[in-house]
């Protein structure tokens, strides 16, 4: 999973992290939205969130 931030970092993930998302279809990957102003990531299908400052 990559996520690109404002200041222009790029954050990659390993997707083994998150054992729901790595498991999900890419149908179910793909709905996300983000949460809290940008501050977060919200997978509908999955009831899963992830903080971005979690991930920093």
């Amino acid at each position: 999973m990559h996520i690109f931030l404002e200041d222009g970092r790029e954050i990659s993930i390993p997707i083994d992290w998150f054992p729901s998302l790595r498991d999900a279809s890419k149908e179910q990957r793909d709905n996300w939205r983000f949460i809290c102003d940008g501050e977060g990531i919200h997978w509908e299908d999955l009831d899963e969130d992830i903080l971005v400052e979690a991930l920093l």
